[in-house]
Parts: C-alpha cells; sequence; structure tokens
C-alpha cells in the first residue's frame, strides 16, 4: 500500500474514539476479542468491526495462540505517523522561529527609536 493511502486510512482509523481506546489498551499488550469488548456495552460482532477497521489500515494483527487468536498492535505503522507529524511539526517550528526574529527585530526597533527620542529630548 503506498503510504499516503495508509496514512489515509491510519488517520480514518483513529478518528473513532472506540478504535482510539482499543489501540490505547492494546498498546499494554496484546488481548482477545473477548478481552477488548468486556468493557463496552456492545457486542463481540461490533468490537470485530472496528479491529477489522484499525487492521485494514495496518494497525493491528491477529495471530493464533493455540486457542486463542490475539489481537497485536504494529508499532510499524506508528513510525510512519510520527514521521508525517514531525515533518509538519518541524515546518510550523521554522515558521514560530522567524516569527519571534521579526518580532525581536520590532521590539529592538522601537527600543532604538524610544532612545534616540530620548536623547533629541535630553539635547533640547
Amino acid at each position: 500500500m503506498a503510504e499516503p493511502e495508509q496514512l489515509n486510512r491510519v488517520f480514518a482509523a483513529l478518528a473513532d474514539p472506540t478504535r482510539r481506546d482499543l489501540v490505547a489498551r492494546l498498546a499494554a499488550g496484546d488481548a482477545t476479542v473477548g478481552e477488548l469488548a468486556a468493557p463496552y456495552a456492545v457486542s463481540l460482532q461490533a468490537v470485530s468491526k472496528h479491529l477489522k477497521v484499525l487492521e485494514d489500515a495496518g494497525l493491528v494483527s491477529r495471530s493464533r495462540d493455540a486457542q486463542r487468536r490475539p489481537v497485536h498492535l504494529e508499532a510499524e505503522v506508528f513510525d510512519l505517523m510520527t514521521k508525517w507529524i514531525e515533518r509538519y511539526r518541524r515546518q510550523a517550528e521554522e515558521r514560530y522561529q522567524r516569527l519571534d526574529a521579526v518580532l525581536a527585530d520590532l521590539h529592538n526597533d522601537d527600543r532604538g527609536a524610544d532612545r534616540a527620542a530620548t536623547d533629541e529630548g535630553e539635547a533640547s
């Protein structure tokens, strides 16, 4: 899957608060669908549908462990998201640094003008 398409799927999957909560819970460790569904007032089927969306986005995978089918969080996808977010964070930071420099120059110009006016007043 192409990177932009995968990012679109990941962010769309994480737009739902239930899916974000499932991801947060899986960050603590693998769990079965039943374990993940326990705190919700929804069916196992509803949680399975949420997990399918997360799986299609590459955020989770399912494996077989004897009779269990644990759901596992795929950390590599978070690396992709982090790189994307970091690129825009750096751009925003650079803009703020340029703005800080402009404001500092304006402040210094104002101080210089105030000193010049004070010096003129003392010379009169």
